[in-house]
């Protein structure tokens, strides 16, 4: 089965190309650049240096946020219409999972992190159990101050990871002390290759019915809701 991944949910731009258990090849790029222009280019070079065309893939898999309202967009409409143009399966994977899915060799609990601004983070609390990827607390919005004293009832060591620790770094560490692990830079961006591992043997989804997990609505929607009375 081969396998393209997608992720444009946050600066990081990923694609990979994997088949069974090899990973063909992966490109990233971490730059304030409108993923809308590069996607689809960055998916024809690599599909073009992995020898391989659009007809030959299996499978779409992609990152359903949360993250950037508009990269999240981007990714799951490009991945929708590659699936139904192709008339191949898609999955979503949260991409606080996928970003997760680097602290494979840490001993205790993983805590992946966007930036959702005002001391509020987009995050999840996940785990290694033989070899696997489990969620131990749902993907959500939350100060970053009450999630450090939700972990801190865990009395393990906590893995952060994300290009966004350093803007949180201070109250975690307030907090949790000695339990806060952060992780090197190396780890801060999310591999496409692990998204699709992840999302290889995930249930299919209805392609005309999928859509993004945001976690919340975008600033102006919920202002508009609450001038409404919604």
């Amino acid at each position: 089965m081969k396998v393209l991944a997608i992720d444009t949910s946050n600066y990081a731009l990923g694609i990979a190309l994997t088949q069974q258990d090899t990973i063909l090849g992966e490109y990233i790029t971490n730059m304030k650049i409108n993923h809308s222009v590069r996607v689809m280019p960055a998916i024809e070079q690599l599909l073009k240096d992995c020898d391989t065309v659009a007809a030959d893939l299996d499978k779409i898999v992609v990152a359903k946020g949360p993250g950037s309202y508009t990269g999240v967009r981007i990714g799951v409409t490009i991945a929708k219409t590659l699936a139904w143009t192709l008339n191949i399966p898609l999955s979503g994977v949260s991409s606080l999972e996928a970003l997760a899915a680097s602290g494979r060799y840490f001993d205790g609990l993983i805590s992946p992190l966007f930036d959702a601004r005002r001391g509020q983070l987009y995050t999840g609390l996940y785990q290694y159990k033989n070899d696997r990827l489990e969620s131990i607390l749902e993907d959500t919005n939350i100060l970053n101050t009450d999630w450090a004293e939700q972990l801190n009832g865990y009395n393990e060591k906590v893995l952060f990871l994300g290009s966004d620790i350093e803007l949180h770094r201070e109250p975690l560490t307030e907090i949790l002390e000695n339990k806060a692990v952060f992780s090197p830079v190396q780890l801060n961006n999310p591999r496409p290759g692990e998204l699709a591992f992840l999302g290889m043997e995930r249930p299919n989804e209805d392609i005309h019915s999928f859509v993004p997990n945001y976690l919340r609505l975008a600033e102006a929607e919920a202002k508009w809701l609450e001038k409404h009375g919604k």
